[in-house]
């Protein structure tokens, strides 16, 4: 996928291996000529060149070859099914959006995965960010406390570790299910006490 590969197109990664390849057979077996190490990387370079000069005045061979930037976050709500798609994992998410200094994803207006697998964040200006699902610290280093649904809360606002969704609890309220994902579990966007529900 293109988190692998970070700074590079998928074509200039490929061509990274190939003349690699082509190099190393001469260098390491001396019954390959150099001669032809040289004709393999000729003919890489002219079909990457070649390939670039066609991408440029093709925008579908491109979306192809290169693939396509993909909305990740709306309006501080995670896209899940595009996550899914492109196998890009909650943790990858969000250690990525704190080095974009994000600590929780109210402050997120849109995010977009890029080709290259980095991530393009915009923010919410400072006076309009929302209450959002908090990520620093990262959860790996302390747990957030979590709530089930079906535990009464005694107010308060609540995010679902899946989408991100952000719901207001009434005193002493149930949690539901996630309508937007059917998530199960929930983080106190703000501090509050919950007891379970009696059965």
């Amino acid at each position: 996928g293109s988190r692998s590969i970070a700074q590079l197109s998928l074509v200039e990664f490929l061509l990274v291996i190939a003349l690699g390849s082509a190099v190393g057979d001469a260098m390491f077996y001396p019954d390959v000529p150099l001669l032809h190490c040289m004709l393999v990387i000729t003919v890489v370079v002219l079909l990457d060149k070649t390939l670039s000069f066609m991408m440029a005045r093709s925008a579908r061979l491109e979306d192809v070859i290169e693939g396509k930037s993909v909305e990740i976050i709306k309006d501080g709500i995670i896209v899940c099914d595009a996550l899914r798609k492109q196998n890009f994992g909650h943790d990858e998410l969000f250690e990525q959006l704190r080095l974009k200094d994000v600590e929780h994803l109210g402050q997120v207006r849109g995010a977009y995965l890029e080709t290259n697998g980095m991530i393009s964040v915009f923010k919410r200006e400072r006076g309009s960010q929302r209450p959002g699902l908090s990520i620093v610290p990262p959860w790996d280093v302390r747990e957030p406390e979590t709530f089930k649904p079906g535990e009464a809360v005694s107010g308060g606002m609540f995010a679902c570790e899946l989408c991100a969704t952000v719901i207001s609890a009434g005193d002493t309220s149930a949690l539901p299910i996630c309508a937007n994902c059917s998530g199960r579990c929930w983080h106190a966007v703000d501090d509050v006490k919950s007891e379970t529900v009696a059965a």
